[in-house]
């Protein structure tokens, strides 16, 4: 069926029958909904009347709606599987978040990942991840190893998690934190609780290349609100809350991925005061927070955990192997999360549970998280050094993290770059893959902890030459 409407000529008529079938397809229109009216239709698209009856009638000619006499036309054909693919408006595959992500995750030593999103293998923990796996087989009982954990996860780890919370500001309470297999995860249950097809999703532009793909998923209108070094643009984000009613809006409030900015206290309350009368939620995903050198203002501790939701996990400073981040929100909607959960994905694993519990009640891992910062204000100096070297320059200065935000020069655009310095095994993110506007053309978010040696800037300089 699609097909059919894809062969057509340009027309008017191919024109209409296109836009109705994409709105099927992005389950805007799911079967036995009503479509517009003949009448609406044409106005909406500035065409007659007698083209919509037209590509309405080949329609139904094909199956996909059916009329109904007096009352208009409905969808009729079964929906397809969802592809999320398909519903990308990214015509580049370098600048599609779902191709950045498998280039990052292909196999392969022989690639350099200055692109990925991660810690390398040799700053991860690992004697203190194998004294917490010899402790939990061990130690761990029947339950730790077998069996399903409770749904809101373990309790002496919500426990952990709060007090946790409680030293950066926000006064939480166990019944309102629960544990998920990552902080993806998490925003994906926030986002199955909270939104319907063609809700409109804030975020910020840039952001986080899989909050593109994830808000695909949920058939969300995503919108973007231009970061500024200090948070987002409140005038922009003050025009669209007046013009599109948001549902949601997701961000960092600290080291912003991709640029690393943190919000200022001015900006955090002013954000929230826009915000109350348009009952918008708030994601807070607070995944980097551990990397800051000097915490910055969480909206979360501002709000007390009413409109805003907290995620994060431990997948960057621990391990990516061992699944588990937690959702922090009102206690009434820790409810309705769980059951989510249950029915989703059963239970969060309890031999995880146990092994990043450990390592918070021995200290090992705060020792772990001090080193790590260390090691990447060091490590941010060098890169920022040897990238100046190439007319490569941050577009600010991060509290902390492993992500520098740059301007390629000479109005280079980075993905030609991208695809060039792929052609030598060097993976790159170029800055359109996390701008939901398509105004980072000539930005780049590199990982510093992946540049260490030479070969990354001389595949670099290769490809702007």
């Amino acid at each position: 069926m699609v097909e059919a409407a894809e062969q057509l000529e340009p027309t008017l008529v191919g024109q209409v029958m296109r836009l109705i079938q994409t709105r099927i397809d992005r389950r805007q229109y799911t079967p036995g909904a009503r479509i517009p009216s003949v009448r609406a239709m044409a106005d909406s698209m500035g065409v007659s009347k007698s083209t919509v009856v037209e590509a309405y009638g080949r329609l139904v000619a094909e199956g996909i709606v059916q009329p109904r006499l007096g009352s208009g036309f409905y969808v009729a054909a079964p929906l397809a599987p969802l592809n999320l693919a398909e519903l990308s408006t990214d015509t580049d595959p370098t600048v599609d978040p779902l191709w950045v992500m498998r280039q990052s995750l292909r196999p392969g030593e022989e690639s350099l990942r200055p692109g990925c999103g991660w810690l390398p293998d040799s700053w991860m923990p690992h004697e203190m991840m194998r004294k917490a796996l010899r402790s939990a087989a061990r130690d761990g009982s029947g339950a730790t190893l077998f069996e399903y954990g409770p749904a809101l996860g373990a309790d002496s780890l919500r426990g952990l998690i709060t007090r946790r919370l409680l030293d950066q500001g926000v006064d939480a309470v166990p019944d309102q934190v629960m544990i998920t297999d990552s902080c993806t995860h998490a925003i994906d249950l926030v986002c199955r609780f909270l939104l319907e097809p063609g809700d409109t999703v804030l975020v910020d532009d840039p952001c986080y290349f899989n909050f593109k793909a994830l808000l695909r998923a949920h058939r969300a209108n995503v919108i973007g609100v231009p970061v500024t070094p200090g948070g987002p643009d409140l005038s922009v984000f003050a025009s669209l809350l007046e013009a599109h009613r948001p549902r949601i809006y997701i961000t960092n409030s600290g080291l912003q991925n991709p640029t690393g900015a943190s919000l200022t206290a001015p900006l955090a309350h002013r954000l929230l005061k826009l915000s109350e009368p348009h009952g918008l939620v708030i994601v807070e995903d607070d995944i980097f927070g551990d990397f800051e050198e000097q915490p910055s203002p969480r909206l979360a501790a501002f709000d007390g955990l009413d409109r805003v939701v907290r995620v994060s996990s431990f997948s960057k400073t621990l391990s990516a192997s061992v699944r588990l981040g937690y959702i922090a929100c009102r206690s009434d909607w820790i409810r309705g999360l769980a059951d989510l959960r249950m029915v989703t994905g059963m239970a969060s694993s309890p031999l995880n549970a146990e092994l990043v519990e450990s390592m918070l009640i021995d200290g090992s891992y705060r020792r772990h998280v001090e080193r790590i910062r260390t090691r990447l204000a060091q490590q941010r100096q060098l890169v920022t050094a040897r990238l100046a070297r190439l007319g490569i320059v941050p577009w600010t200065e991060p509290g902390g993290g492993m992500f520098l935000w740059c301007a390629l020069p000479g109005g280079a655009d980075a993905a030609d770059v991208a695809r060039r310095a792929l052609a030598q095994n060097v993976i790159l993110a170029p800055g359109n893959a996390f701008s939901v506007s398509g105004a980072a053309t000539g930005f780049v978010r590199f990982n510093v902890t992946q540049m260490e040696g030479d070969k990354v800037y001389a595949a670099l300089r290769r490809a702007l030459a």
